[in-house]
């Protein structure tokens, strides 16, 4: 076998490990150094994914968004009146118009409190700087901060250690097909919105976007499935949301809602959607999403108009990163082409930069968050710590700048919490570029660094140390146990370099320096996120200005192209970091050589069962393997004049319906196929959408063990299937694309004798580094024309 790639993540242990093997794939996390793996595996392409899930490394099972057609889904269909399925799709509606309803309402209140308590701690801090008593209110700005870190921490750690980071990757790998444990939980939800609220209201390097996305998807899954597991509801129509799939949707719409909550973007939600997390689209999900996102966005406006008059307290025209320059004229000349294609080089190494060293970063704090609770606190406090001091301090180091004659005594020098011009440590008539910058919200930050018609408001030095300061502050925040997003820190760094380009330009461009930091931001988001049409859209509904749209397009364009040859998304990485069985969009070149039989002869033999099965070999099966889906054979009845029979596919079964079959004893005397009206008497399709329940904890007698169960009435009759010479490329992207949790392989010829099934090919076996792991000659093959 070759050896490991120490730069990837491998999320497999054997399944056949013994304890000891377990406990050691657990301890290995807290032992590694920064150039292994953080979770070890074993080489096999028969293997149990582990991920970091929280604060556990948690076993990981995929999804079933493939509609299971055995009898009991047949009948069901078969029997709904014509009120029954317009219910079905009026409740498809209703819990899309709930999710961005209750997602914008949310997001109000998440604005709301973060601008009052960052505001009323911003308004003392700066009474008491123009008293001139500057350690008092050093004391006051440090001390708050690590209060309310110290607030967001404990709930993360304590409570619900899903909800730390933006939770965007979990939802990527949720809508790819993987099932991430306690992701979209009632106490995750709350932690994230609370947690949040302190994180920002902290004036930590970090923004409210990517919580607020994870906030839509928790909304939407609890919406979906009736409430919290101990106090879900058991309304009768909600039993047709009891399935992956239509779960899915949700989600899909509540990632929307939360992006349109973000920054007011409801089609830039959709296409973040559509672009970025989702795997699986259709034309009737993107109506919903957009049904869902107009709604998020009617509810802002409301709140926003509400609150315009005061009635918020300090709520009123922030609180969303809103940049409206439908006012500003826009002009440009084919020589701006030139330094808005260095602003889009410049986003795309800067970004491919910034997702090295965070990957780096991350490696490292996952080994510090793994040594416990008291560990993760700390981190998080020293990161509040050093950004309250370099916040504070900064400033003073900023030298004062004189007023523009032209601008009116009330708007500069500045001496509230907000605004472009404040006064600082300034006399009158002079303001703290520095302190504008630094000393205010994350949301009010990214306004005044977007201002159009202020040139020569920021000095050099001053952008060159907000810059940097940013740069080191986005690396060392993200990570730490609170809420947190990307959106917002990668805006205000690449929102810097672009206002310098822009100040550097001088009289040689008609464009303004506001605008070469929208430039500057979206360059540098599309060079870490590579994200490209759902950033346009969002960038045009934020400046409201159609004529800056050629020139985003552009530099997205070019940002991530350059990105694109260095690594992958910051996201991808994130996935892999946590061990998530990502499916890639587009399978690796090698994968073209290597058919899918030839994975089948690698694995273990393929376990069958037969189509009325012996409870005892059921029970076997179950405690035995570690498979989730089992091939159904049955022998077929020669033709007149053949001796030898054969044997036919009849489908696949699940290890969770096999479960509740065993569970509720439904057991046979003789070996017989049952009546259609014999199961429906025992079973729903509602009762096969329940996956919980294990085999150990179901008791069967001795006498029940010689007994038999039918099969035929659970098994998906109709399974995906694809013959053992198709190629691993053509397979992944079947995989992919229809959203498959098993593949079976049949043999290319049929003949007596010969097994139907060649067979099962799951997420973890189309991987690329699992597959690499057991062909050896592939990896070299791989090198080669890297080299060439």
């Amino acid at each position: 076998m070759m050896e490991e790639d120490p730069n990837r993540v491998a999320e497999e242990s054997s399944p056949n490990g013994m304890a000891g093997e377990e406990d050691e794939e657990e301890r290995d996390p807290e032992s590694n150094s920064l150039n292994q793996p953080l979770l070890k595996r074993h080489r096999t392409l028969s293997s149990n994914p582990l991920a970091m899930v929280g604060a556990k490394v948690a076993h990981i099972e995929s999804l079933d968004y493939e509609i299971n057609e055995n009898d009991l889904f047949k009948h069901d269909w078969r029997s709904r009146s014509k009120v029954q399925v317009l219910q079905y799709v009026f409740l498809k509606w209703t819990l899309a118009f709930l999710v961005g309803l209750l997602t914008g309402i949310i997001a109000t209140l998440i604005n709301l409190a973060v601008e009052n308590i960052a505001g009323y701690k911003l308004l003392a801090v700066v009474h008491f700087i123009d008293e001139e008593r500057y350690f008092t209110g050093f004391l006051l700005f440090t001390g708050s901060n690590f209060v309310l870190t110290l607030f967001a921490a404990v709930l993360c750690v304590c409570f619900a250690p899903t909800a730390a980071g933006p939770g965007i990757p979990e939802i990527k790998a949720y809508l790819n097909g993987v099932d991430t444990p306690n992701m979209f939980g009632a106490s995750t939800l709350i932690v994230k919105i609370v947690g949040s609220i302190g994180a920002v209201s902290a004036g930590l390097d970090l923004g409210k976007e990517g919580p607020l996305v994870h906030t839509g998807c928790c909304i939407a899954s609890l919406l979906g499935q009736g409430g919290p597991d101990n106090y879900r509801l058991r309304w009768r129509w909600l039993r047709y949301f009891n399935n992956d799939r239509d779960r899915r949707d949700l989600i899909t719409c509540g990632a929307s809602s939360g992006v349109c909550a973000a920054f007011r973007a409801p089609v830039g939600g959709v296409l973040f959607s559509l672009e970025e997390v989702a795997t699986w689209w259709r034309s009737a999900l993107l109506w919903r999403t957009f049904f869902s996102t107009a709604t998020t966005a009617v509810v802002l406006r409301a709140f926003i108009e509400y609150c315009s008059s005061g009635n918020c307290g300090l709520f009123g025209q922030g609180g969303l990163i809103m940049f409206d320059v439908s006012n500003v004229t826009v002009k440009y000349h084919a020589m701006d082409i030139i330094p808005v294609t260095l602003i889009g080089i410049i986003g795309g190494v800067l970004g491919s930069l910034y997702n090295y060293v965070l990957h780096k970063v991350l490696r490292l704090y996952s080994m510090i968050n793994q040594k416990g609770k008291i560990h993760k606190l700390l981190l998080s406090l020293i990161v509040s710590l050093f950004t309250s001091i370099c916040l504070y301090g900064l400033p003073f180091l900023a030298k004062c700048t004189k007023c523009n004659p032209a601008l009116t005594d009330s708007v500069c020098p500045n001496t509230g919490r907000s605004g472009n011009f404040k006064q600082f440590n300034c006399p009158n008539g002079y303001y703290n570029d520095l302190a504008t910058l630094l000393l205010t919200t994350n949301d009010d930050a990214v306004r005044n660094i977007f201002s159009t018609n202020t040139p020569g408001e920021y000095q050099t030095t001053s952008l060159l140390i907000f810059f940097a300061l940013y740069c080191i502050l986005g690396l060392f925040t993200f990570g730490i146990a609170v809420p947190s997003g990307l959106f917002l820190p990668i805006i205000l760094m690449g929102s810097a370099y672009g206002r310098l380009l822009g100040m550097a330009m001088g009289s040689y461009t008609n464009i303004d320096e506001g605008l070469y930091a929208v430039l500057g931001a979206a360059s540098l988001m599309s060079g870490s996120m590579r994200m490209t049409v759902s950033l346009c859209v969002i960038f045009l509904e934020l400046t409201n200005n159609l004529v800056l749209l050629p020139l985003t397009m552009i530099v997205l364009l070019i940002s991530k192209t350059v990105g694109d040859s260095f690594n992958p998304s910051i996201y991808e990485i994130i996935l892999e970091l946590k061990g998530l069985p990502f499916l890639d969009a587009n399978p690796e070149p090698w994968m073209r050589d290597l058919t899918v039989g030839e994975l089948a002869d690698v694995k273990p033999p393929v376990v069958t069962l037969c189509g009325v099965e012996k409870v005892s070999r059921v029970v076997e099966v179950l405690k035995n393997t570690t498979h989730n889906g089992f091939p159904v054979v049955e022998g077929v009845v020669p033709p007149a004049g053949l001796i030898t029979s054969t044997t036919e596919l009849h489908g696949l079964i699940l290890r969770a319906h096999l479960v509740q079959v065993i569970k509720k004893k439904w057991f046979l005397q003789e070996r017989r196929r049952t009546e259609d009206w014999e199961v429906r008497e025992r079973f729903s399709w509602i009762d096969l959408a329940e996956r919980e329940g294990k085999i150990e904890e179901v008791a069967v007698t001795r006498d029940e063990m010689e007994m038999y169960v039918d099969l035929h009435p659970f098994t998906n009759t109709t399974p995906y299937t694809v013959v053992e010479s198709m190629s691993v490329a053509k397979a992944m992207v079947l995989f992919r694309q229809v959203g498959l949790r098993h593949m079976l392989i049949l043999p290319k010829y049929q003949a007596a004798g010969v097994s139907p099934v060649v067979g099962v090919l799951t997420r973890q076996d189309l991987r690329a580094y699992n597959i690499l792991a057991a062909f050896p000659h592939l990896a070299k093959s791989k090198g080669m024309e890297g080299r060439n």
